[in-house]
C-alpha cells in the first residue's frame, strides 16, 4: 500500500514519556479480530484514552486540546514492546502520526513503522528528555524532522540531533512505498534482468 511521501516534516508533538509502552497498549488485543483495516485510528491506545464508559481521560496527552494535530508523538524508553503485531503501527499512522521519536525502540515495532509509512527516530536519552522539557513548558513547542538530512531539531533553540535509518528504507519513505510498490517500481528492470537468465 503507497502511503504519503515523507520529506521534511515540521509539526507539534504529543509527549508520552512513560517507558516500556507495548503494543497491546498500542492497540489492544482485542480490536485484532477486523478483517478491514478500519477504526485503528479510533482504538489508539484505547484503554489509557478512555473510561470504562467510553468517555474522553481529559488528562491522556493524546486527548488534550493543546495537543491537537500534532505529526509526532516523543514517547518513553523502549517505546513499541511486547508483541510484533503490524497492527499497532497501522493504529499509529491511521491516528494520523507520522513520526514516533524515543530513545529506544521494539526492533520489531520499528521496522513495522517504516513499513506502513511512519518514521521511527531513535535519538539519545538526554535530547529526548530535552524534547520532553521543551513540550510540557510550551505544548505548542515545534520539532522538524528532516529526513533527507537524518536530523531532528527543536525549532525554538535550534538544538539537533543526527539519527540513523536503513538507506533501503529511508529510500522507501521518500517515495512513499511500501516493500511491493518498491518491487513494483522497479518492475523493468526485473523483467529485463530475468531475461537474461537462461531458466
Amino acid at each position: 500500500m503507497a502511503y504519503d511521501k515523507f520529506q521534511v516534516l515540521t509539526s507539534t508533538a504529543y509527549p508520552l514519556p512513560t517507558e516500556n509502552v507495548d503494543t497491546d497498549q498500542i492497540i489492544p488485543a482485542r480490536f485484532l479480530k477486523a478483517t478491514e483495516r478500519v477504526d485503528f485510528d479510533v482504538n489508539f491506545f484505547r484503554d489509557w484514552r478512555y473510561n470504562q464508559d467510553g468517555t474522553p481521560k481529559a488528562d491522556f496527552p493524546l486527548n488534550k486540546e493543546i495537543y491537537a494535530g500534532s505529526k509526532i508523538l516523543v514517547g518513553g524508553r523502549n517505546f513499541g514492546s511486547g508483541s510484533s503485531r503490524e497492527h499497532a503501527a497501522w493504529s499509529v499512522y491511521d491516528f494520523g502520526l507520522r513520526c514516533v521519536i524515543s530513545s529506544a525502540f521494539a526492533d520489531i515495532f520499528k521496522n513495522n513503522c517504516l513499513n506502513v509509512g511512519v518514521l521511527p527516530v531513535q535519538v539519545s536519552a538526554a535530547f529526548a528528555d530535552t524534547l520532553f522539557a521543551a513540550i510540557m513548558a510550551d505544548p505548542k513547542t515545534v520539532i522538524t524532522v528532516d529526513l533527507p538530512n537524518q536530523k531532528v531539531t527543536l525549532v525554538a533553540t535550534g538544538a539537533s540531533e543526527s539519527f540513523v535509518i536503513n538507506t533501503y528504507k529511508k529510500d522507501n519513505m521518500l517515495n512513499g512505498f511500501d516493500d511491493i510498490d518498491y518491487l513494483k517500481n522497479i518492475e523493468n528492470e526485473i523483467t529485463a534482468f530475468a531475461k537474461t537468465r537462461p531458466f
